[in-house]
C-alpha cells in the first residue's frame, strides 16, 4: 500500500473533518487541488484565512457580517417592526432569497437542547428579549425555528418568556408548516401531517 507524502495526507484529513465529506471525496478534493495552478491554490488560501478574520457578529440581529450593524440592519428600506427569529447565519440566507419577506433576523446560535448541553443562556434569547423591550412600536416577531423537538421546544420558549406585560406590543406568530408543494401523502410522516392540519385555511 502506498504511503501519502505527509502533505498531502494532512491536507485530506482535514478535508474529511468536513461534514458530508467521506475519505474518498476528501482525497479527491485534495489531488484536485494539486492539479490547480499556483495562484488558484494562493487565492483559495487565502479567502480560508481571511474567513473568521474579517467577520464580526452584527451586535443588533447576531448574523456573520464584514461590518456592524449588518447589511440588512442598516437598510433604511426593510421593515424594522418585523422580525424573523431563525436558528443560524444558514437560515437568513434560505428565508431572504424569498419575495414577501422585507423585515428584519435575529439569529439564536442554536436550538434549546439539553442532551447537547444547550440552554437558553448558551444563545442570544436574552438578547432577543432586550431588543424588544426596548421597543414601544407594535412589533411582529415570526419565529422561524426547524420544526425539529428542539427547535419546537425553543418556539415555545421564547413565546412564554414574551407572554409578559411589556412585550404587550409585540406580536408573536410562527411560520406555517406542513406538506410542501408537490409532495404526496402517503409518503409524509405524521408530524407533518398533523402541522398541515394545523394550518389548514378556509377556502
Amino acid at each position: 500500500m502506498a504511503i501519502l507524502p505527509k502533505t498531502i495526507q494532512n491536507l485530506i484529513n482535514e478535508f474529511s473533518k468536513l461534514p458530508g465529506i467521506g475519505p474518498k471525496s476528501a482525497q479527491r478534493l485534495t489531488f484536485y487541488l494539486l492539479k490547480r495552478p499556483t495562484i488558484d491554490l494562493e487565492v483559495f488560501a487565502r479567502a480560508l484565512n481571511d474567513l473568521q478574520k474579517n467577520l464580526v457578529y452584527c451586535s443588533t440581529c447576531y448574523n456573520m457580517a464584514e461590518a456592524d450593524p449588518c447589511k440588512i440592519c442598516s437598510d433604511s428600506r426593510r421593515n424594522k417592526n418585523l422580525i424573523l427569529l431563525v436558528e443560524d447565519p444558514m437560515d437568513v440566507v434560505a428565508m431572504d432569497q424569498i419575495e414577501n419577506f422585507d423585515g428584519l433576523y435575529h439569529v439564536l446560535g442554536g436550538v434549546i437542547s439539553p442532551l447537547d448541553g444547550v440552554g437558553p443562556e448558551d444563545l442570544k434569547i436574552r438578547q432577543l428579549l432586550d431588543r424588544l423591550a426596548i421597543a414601544d412600536d407594535p412589533k411582529e416577531l415570526v419565529l422561524a425555528t426547524n420544526p425539529s423537538m428542539e427547535g419546537e421546544a425553543t418556539a415555545m420558549y421564547i413565546a412564554k418568556q414574551l407572554k409578559l406585560p411589556k412585550f404587550s406590543h409585540v406580536k408573536v406568530t410562527r411560520i406555517g408548516r406542513g406538506l410542501p408543494m408537490g409532495s404526496d401523502l402517503e409518503y409524509a410522516d405524521e408530524f407533518t401531517l398533523s402541522k398541515a392540519m394545523e394550518g389548514r385555511q378556509e377556502l
